[in-house]
């Protein structure tokens, strides 16, 4: 029997060192600086599935290129309300880690954010003038103000040499053009918010698996295993930042209000390439849309990424499937998770959602001469000698019951709370990292809505957007 090693109690005890999980114990360092504060993590190095820098596009999300932010209404207009939103999330994060950044806690941030310009991309009649309506909703607010369209090939050929440089006469293209756009290393970011944490007294514990999570005389019991010995703690406040791993604690933890969800896990595809030629004549994070028929998830987006301090291209994603909910999780994870309570959500949302599991069967059965078209629909010469094709990371899209049908909510995040905000969890995928503080300041608001007032003050010194976007 492995042995018991109770590790006394702690007022937050932080499931996850991901990006989200980090961002929460670095901010509770500095707003409650007499807590006791932990992070429990099961892989030995934080930040190492959906965090990682080939687990994610590492774009700043800032609603500057992305489609799926700026949807087509019924009456034909284009609404920018989500860029928008997202824009100020993202100008929130920064704000926060410039602060980290003055303060000298966060080390040089060239490490793990770069400037890199940010491209929709449009082609033939259809897409060219939905772009145009796009550029005029958008160029009209502040945010948006300096974006530059064109359809002239001269000007494309500058823009994104790699892109249009000899690409055939009459083809109809357009693009957009966002300088301030970045790039944005999120391992990296991690790693160096968990160490200011740490800095400020949280307690980290890597390679160390939450095994048991449950209710003792109104505090929470957390089990945990690292290598064959069982620890266990008690913490006044829990939060589940595990990713995929969320929704199996939350059963395990016998949540009332997430009963009814289900996680279908969707993995990622990419081409890769280093060649030195390639990255010089691609300085980008080019956006396009996504083919007729194809769920939004599968927007194609070309992005120059630093890993490493190394330049890279990527392009991607290409849907792939397994049942695993994390990148090192079991394949037993999505069969594990059916419950009686969750199975009807489950059943209504595959029969309501077959064009996305037919998407998933349409790639996984593509040749890889069709998934390298797709490429060349960005890069017309592309080698495929030049290219490598990389398994990214694994995300669980929430399914839940809205109005009576199993719906899976593909875009943003969800902030589930549990027994008088003791408890708070967090669901869903993009634009996540990039919204990483506002989403945690929401988790924050929910789970102490007596204390929050008090803070207020602090997070705006840290952050001095947050009152105008919280209002």
């Amino acid at each position: 029997m492995p042995a018991q090693d109770t590790s006394g109690e702690f007022d937050a005890v932080i499931v996850g060192a991901g990006i989200m999980g980090a961002t929460l114990a670095s901010l509770l360092v500095r707003l409650e600086p007499e807590w006791r504060v932990a992070v429990l993590e099961r892989l030995p190095e934080a930040g190492m599935e959906s965090s990682h820098a080939w687990h994610n596009a590492g774009t700043g999300h800032a609603g500057l290129c992305e489609f799926n932010y700026t949807p087509r209404t019924t009456d034909g207009r284009v609404d920018i309300s989500s860029a928008l939103k997202i824009n100020a999330q993202f100008r929130q994060s920064r704000q926060y880690w410039a602060h980290l950044s003055a303060e000298g806690s966060l080390g040089d941030p060239a490490g793990f954010i770069r400037p890199v310009p940010h491209f929709s991309f449009a082609h033939g009649p259809r897409g060219v003038e939905y772009l145009r309506a796009r550029h005029r909703a958008m160029a009209g607010q502040p945010p948006f103000a300096a974006m530059e369209y064109s359809e002239d090939p001269a000007v494309l050929a500058r823009w994104l040499p790699l892109m249009f440089t000899g690409r055939e006469p009459g083809e109809q293209v357009a693009a957009t053009r966002a300088a301030d756009g970045t790039d944005v290393d999120y391992g990296v970011l991690t790693r160096r918010l968990l160490a200011d944490a740490a800095a400020g007294g949280a307690e980290t514990r890597l390679g160390e698996e939450v095994t048991g999570l449950a209710r003792d005389h109104g505090r929470w019991l957390v089990t945990s295993r690292s290598q064959g010995r069982v620890r266990s703690l008690s913490a006044r406040y829990v939060f589940l930042g595990a990713g995929g791993a969320t929704l199996p604690l939350l059963q395990l933890a016998g949540v009332p209000e997430t009963r009814p969800f289900g996680g279908f896990p969707i993995s990622g595809c990419f081409y890769r390439s280093s060649k030195p030629e390639l990255v010089a004549r691609h300085r980008a994070k080019v956006y396009g849309h996504a083919a007729d028929g194809a769920p939004p998830i599968s927007v194609p987006h070309l992005d120059t990424r630093v890993v490493d301090g190394r330049e890279y291209l990527m392009f991607g994603p290409y849907g792939a499937f397994s049942p695993r909910f994390l990148k090192s999780g079991s394949l037993l994870d999505l069969p594990r998770s059916v419950r009686p309570a969750n199975l009807p959500t489950l059943l209504s949302a595959a029969r309501d959602n077959a064009g996305l599991v037919a998407y998933l069967v349409r790639q996984i059965l593509q040749t890889p001469q069709a998934r390298f078209a797709e490429l060349r629909r960005f890069v017309p010469d592309a080698d495929p000698a030049d290219w490598e094709w990389i398994t990214a990371g694994q995300r669980v899209q929430v399914v839940k019951n809205v109005k009576g049908r199993g719906t899976i909510a593909g875009f943003g995040t969800e902030v589930v709370t549990s027994a008088g905000g003791s408890l708070a969890a967090l669901l869903g995928a993009s634009p996540g990292a990039s919204a990483s503080v506002p989403i945690m300041l929401d988790v924050l608001q929910a789970s102490f809505p007596e204390r929050f007032p008090a803070w207020s003050e602090k997070v705006r010194s840290m952050i001095p957007s947050f009152a105008a976007c919280s209002a």
